[in-house]
């Protein structure tokens, strides 16, 4: 894929897409207090590597996505309609 430009740590630097494929897209669930239930999700939309590195040589990813977000409430915590 072609060099781009991304926003990292504020500031503009240089990346490259890649390409990628979906190798298991779970959702979290969480029990809260209350007795709901909140599943979430995180699916990724895009992948850029940076032609940044960290402290250990690894190369930088920035990564686009959007949360989905469900929930499971109990009866009694509805709002009557």
């Amino acid at each position: 894929m072609p060099k781009r430009t991304v926003q990292f740590q504020g500031r503009e630097v240089q990346g490259e897409g890649v390409e990628f494929e979906i190798e298991r897209e779970a959702f979290n669930s969480y029990l809260l207090q209350d007795g709901t239930t909140l599943k979430l999700k995180s699916v990724v939309i895009e992948i850029v590597r940076l032609d940044q590195f960290n402290r250990a040589g690894d190369p930088v990813y920035v990564i686009r996505s959007q949360n989905i977000v469900a929930a499971v409430v109990p009866e009694n915590l509805k709002k009557k309609v």
